[in-house]
């Protein structure tokens, strides 16, 4: 479970061996989550996060969602 970025209390990471699914991000903040896809960012699925903590998060994927991916194909490469 690679941790690629952490802002404030929200980790953003993914999972090792999600093959079958398209370039995404994890994010966790204490017992929330929330999954985003990244081309096009999209909220996937959300735990716990009110409307205006998603709004905040997706702001922070698309501010990153090119390192984000950056380290998805990394990571996948060495593999």
């Amino acid at each position: 479970m690679p941790t690629v970025l952490r802002i404030g209390r929200h980790r953003f990471f993914f999972f090792s061996r999600e093959d079958n699914e398209p370039p995404h991000i994890h994010v966790e903040s204490a017992e929330n989550a929330a999954k985003f896809w990244l081309r096009p960012v999209a909220l996937e699925w959300a735990v716990g996060y009110n409307s205006k903590e998603i709004g905040q998060l997706r702001k922070l994927v698309e501010e990153n969602s090119e390192f984000f991916l950056e380290k998805w194909y990394e990571y996948d490469q060495c593999r």
